[in-house]
């Protein structure tokens, strides 16, 4: 009894089914699959899902969808007030267009940091120290407009773009220092300058109404007098009648030259 297959045929359907399983791809959610076939790209990237690629005719290249976060190395910069920094800066990027970022670039990665590294040392070059320190969020979406010009023809969207670190040199730091003590004193005397100013107002009005009524300036002895005798001290307070102090003021204003006259 003959078997239904020789041992060629049955060969052949093996490496026929071994071929068309290693043709399966299945590309994750986050994954599209730009598809060459003889060298040409297909019309559209690939997932996600199940694929079929058949080699050689076709070659799968996989890209990935998610954002990523790239750092810029640190770069040195002169400021328009030439005072010279050290700048880093964090960019979130990610593809839109899977085909775009295979065919017209060979490292999208790297042309992408680049394109950072050139833009942050010309954006910041134009500005102030102050201004860096102080508008760094319009400066990052003026650098994140600049660079997403330039990733826009092969795909890639530059979603954020944030300034890290700036490191200022020692004297710089100590002259900012110097600076900022120099502000808080002036404000401080300015601070106490208001107060003895307001001060100095209440009490004028306090005097004009004491000597509305003159028995009021007795009673405000007095209880200077009760406050004092609460702390536990060895002051010895003597009471002097308000009258006796205008009776001898009235004896030491007497001239008697005057009074002959």
């Amino acid at each position: 009894m003959q078997a239904p297959f020789s041992f060629p045929v049955l060969l052949l359907i093996a490496i026929l089914v071994l071929y068309i399983i290693n043709s399966i791809k299945i590309l994750k959610e986050y994954e599209r699959g730009v598809v060459f076939r003889l060298g040409r790209v297909r019309e559209s990237a690939k997932g996600p899902g199940v694929i079929l690629v058949f080699r050689p005719v076709d070659q799968i290249v996989r890209i990935s969808l998610r954002q990523e976060a790239m750092e810029v190395p640190p770069q040195d910069i002169i400021t328009r007030d030439n005072v010279t920094l050290k700048v880093n800066a964090v960019i979130t990027l990610r593809v839109v267009d899977p085909t775009k970022a295979v065919i017209e670039v060979a490292n999208y990665i790297y042309q992408t940091s680049q394109f950072s590294q050139t833009t942050l040392r010309s954006v910041l070059g134009e500005v102030e120290l102050d201004e860096l320190l102080a508008h760094r969020d319009r400066l990052n979406q003026r650098i994140q407009t600049i660079i997403d010009g330039h990733t826009a023809p092969f795909g890639v969207k530059v979603i954020s773009v944030e300034v890290k670190q700036v490191d200022m040199p020692e004297s710089m730091l100590r002259a900012m220092a110097k600076q900022a003590e120099a502000e808080r004193e002036r404000r401080a005397k300015v601070i106490h300058a208001e107060g003895e100013f307001n001060a100095a107002q209440k009490l004028i009005e306090a005097a004009a109404l004491l000597s509305t009524q003159p028995i009021s300036v007795q009673l405000r002895y007095l209880q200077t007098l009760t406050e004092i005798g609460v702390e536990k001290n060895t002051t010895i307070v003597f009471p002097l009648p308000i009258e006796m102090m205008g009776l001898l003021n009235k004896s030491l204003s007497f001239n008697p030259a005057e009074e002959k006259k």
